[in-house]
C-alpha cells in the first residue's frame, strides 16, 4: 500500500497545485482533522517511547477523526522511563473517550512489537547524559563553541556514530517483521539518519521535523497576514531550508520583511519582543532568503557567527538565540522536568493536552488511511534531483504529498546557487558521517569532520583529528566496534 515515490507527485504537481495543498494543509489543521473515517484499526511502534515527543504525538494519534483504533506500542529500553508514559497514555485514552477502541502494550524488547506493526515512529536516543558533556566540552576545548550540537559539526557528528548503528538495527528487524511499515523518523541528525537508511536498508523512510510549520508561522505573524493568506515555497535541507518565495496576495513579502530586520540588526527594532534571531535575519539580508531553523542551531552550520568572541556577542544571545553550551548545560533539567511533569499529569495535578498539534506524524497516517492528499515537508532521498542543483544521492527537505499511495515528494527544481552551495557544504559533512557510521570508521569520521564548515573555521586538520579521537576516547563505551 505505501510507497515512498520520489517524483510520482513532482511530475504532475503545479506550484498552483502546491498552495492549495498549503491551503488545505491549513484549513485542516484549523479543523482538528480531515473529513472521512479511518477503513482500519492500525499499530502504531514508538521507538523511544521515554522521549518528550511521545505525549503530544501519542494524543494526536488518539484524536484523529473517524479513527478506527488500534494498538499504541510503546517501546523503550528505560523501564523507569517507558512504565509511567505507559500509566500516562492509559490517562490520554481515558480523557479523549476512545479507550474502547485504542490499546496501549509496552515492552522493552522491540522484536515482541514489530510483527504486524503499521507505522513506526522513532525517537530514540542512544548514551546516557555524560554523552551530551563531551559532544560540548571536547570541541569547546579545541575552540569550537556549539550551542545545540544535534545536527552537525562534532556533537552531531558523534550523535550520529552512537545512534546509527542502533537505528540500522532497529531498521534490520523492521525488514524481517514489518517490511511494509512506514517509518516516520524525528531523531535527530536527522539528515545522516535518514541517508544511513537510504543506504542500507529496504524500509520506507521519512525524517520529520516541527521548523518548516514552526517557521512559516513565525513569517506570517513577522509579515502581519494571517497564516492561511501566506503563500510560499520552502525547499534545502533539515534545518537548513530556504522560503525561496514568500508573498501574500500575488505580492512579494520579502522587501518589508528584510527591511525589519535590517532595523532589528541596526539596534533599532520596530518589536524589541521580536529583535532577536539575529542569525537567521543576517542570513536572509545577505542572501535573500530566510532559513527554517532557529539562530542557535543555524550559527553551527555557518562558517560566519561562531568564530570570534565579538561575532558571537553580536550575533548570538541567550537560549535558542545561540548561547554557548545551551543544550549541554540545559539538557538534563529538560530531562528531569519532563520526568516530574509527566507524573504530575499521571497524579492529575497538571492537566492533560488533548489539542490536536499540527507535527506531522498523525497527520500522515490519516492522510494515508483515509487516501486524502495532504501536504508535508519531509526529508527523503533527492531521486530523480527533487531539488535539482543538490547531491543526487543526498536528503533534501521538500513538500511531499501525502494520501493512499503513501509519501510523494515534490520536484521543487534549483535553488538560487548561493543558497544551494550553503547546504551542499553540510551535505558533504553529512555524506561522509553516515558512510562512517554503516562502515564503523573512525578516519571516515574524520574527515567528515574536516569538511565541518564551523570546525574547518577553527581548526586545522590535525586538531580536528586529535579531536575526533579524544571524543571516540570519551564515548568509547557507545563506540567500541569503530576501527
Amino acid at each position: 500500500m505505501t510507497e515512498i515515490n520520489a517524483g510520482a507527485a513532482g511530475d504532475t504537481t503545479s506550484r498552483h497545485d502546491r498552495n492549495a495543498g498549503h491551503a488545505a494543509h491549513i484549513m485542516a489543521a484549523e479543523h482538528r482533522g480531515l473529513d472521512g473515517t479511518m477503513p482500519r484499526p492500525v499499530n502504531v511502534t514508538m521507538l523511544g517511547a521515554g522521549s518528550m515527543f511521545t505525549p503530544e504525538l501519542a494524543k494526536d494519534l488518539f484524536a484523529i477523526p473517524g479513527n478506527a483504533g488500534g494498538e499504541l506500542r510503546l517501546v523503550d529500553i528505560d523501564r523507569a522511563r517507558l512504565e509511567p508514559m505507559t500509566l500516562l497514555m492509559a490517562r490520554v485514552v481515558d480523557q479523549l473517550g476512545v479507550a474502547d477502541r485504542w490499546t496501549i502494550r509496552a515492552t522493552t524488547e522491540r522484536r515482541d512489537v514489530l510483527a504486524g506493526t503499521d507505522y513506526i515512529v522513532n525517537c530514540i536516543e542512544v548514551s546516557g547524559l555524560e554523552c551530551v558533556r563531551h559532544d560540548n566540552d571536547i570541541p569547546a576545548s579545541f575552540g569550537v563553541d556549539q550551542c545545540i550540537g544535534d545536527t552537525i559539526g562534532p556533537g552531531g557528528l558523534f550523535k550520529g556514530l552512537r545512534t546509527i548503528p542502533v537505528w540500522l538495527d532497529v531498521l534490520r528487524d523492521a525488514e524481517e517483521l514489518c517490511p511494509d511499515a512506514l517509518v516516520l523518523n524525528y531523531t535527530n541528525p536527522m539528515s545522516m539518519m535518514c541517508l544511513a537508511a537510504t543506504r542500507a536498508s529496504s524500509m520506507q523512510v521519512v525524517g520529520l521535523c516541527h521548523s518548516v510549520q514552526a517557521t512559516s508561522r513565525l513569517l506570517a505573524r513577522r509579515a502581519g497576514v494571517r497564516y492561511r493568506d501566506l503563500d510560499w515555497d520552502c525547499a534545502g535541507i533539515n534545518h537548513l531550508a530556504w522560503f525561496t518565495r514568500l508573498e501574500h496576495a500575488g505580492q512579494n513579502l520579502y522587501p518589508d520583511v528584510i527591511a525589519k530586520a535590517e532595523r532589528d540588526l541596526a539596534g533599532n527594532p520596530d518589536d524589541p519582543d521580536d529583535a532577536g534571531d539575529l542569525v537567521r535575519k543576517d542570513m536572509m539580508v545577505h542572501f535573500g532568503a530566510f532559513i527554517t531553523e532557529s539562530s542557535g542551531h543555524l550559527s553551527e552550520y555557518l562558517p560566519y557567527y561562531r568564530t570570534r568572541r565579538d561575532v558571537i556577542e553580536r550575533y548570538c544571545d541567550t537560549g535558542y538565540d545561540g548561547e554557548s553550551s545551551f543544550y549541554a548545560n540545559n539538557w538534563p533539567t529538560w530531562r528531569a522536568d519532563a520526568d516530574r511533569n509527566r507524573a504530575a499529569m499521571i497524579s492529575g495535578e497538571l492537566p492533560l493536552h488533548t489539542r490536536r498539534s499540527w507535527e506531522y506524524a498523525s497527520w500522515i497516517i490519516e492522510a494515508r488511511e483515509k487516501d486524502i492528499a495532504y501536504s508535508i515537508h519531509g526529508n527523503v532521498a533527492n531521486r530523480d534531483g527533487l531539488i535539482s542543483n543538490l547531491p543526487h544521492d543526498g536528503i533534501v527537505e521538500v513538500d511531499c504529498t501525502i494520501d493512499g499511495r503513501g509519501i510523494a515528494p515534490n520536484h521543487h527544481g534549483a535553488l538560487p546557487p548561493h543558497m544551494a552551495a550553503i547546504c551542499a557544504s553540510n551535505m558533504a559533512m553529512y555524506d561522509l558521517a553516515a558512510q562512517a557510521a554503516i562502515e564503523r570508521s573512525r578516519e571516515m569520521a574524520v574527515h567528515a569532520l574536516m569538511l565541518d564548515p564551523l570546525t574547518a573555521a577553527m581548526c586545522t586538520p590535525g586538531e580536528i583529528k586529535a579531536m575526533t579521537l579524544a571524543m571516540f576516547e570519551a564515548e568509547a563505551e557507545f563506540l567500541d566496534d569503530y576501527r
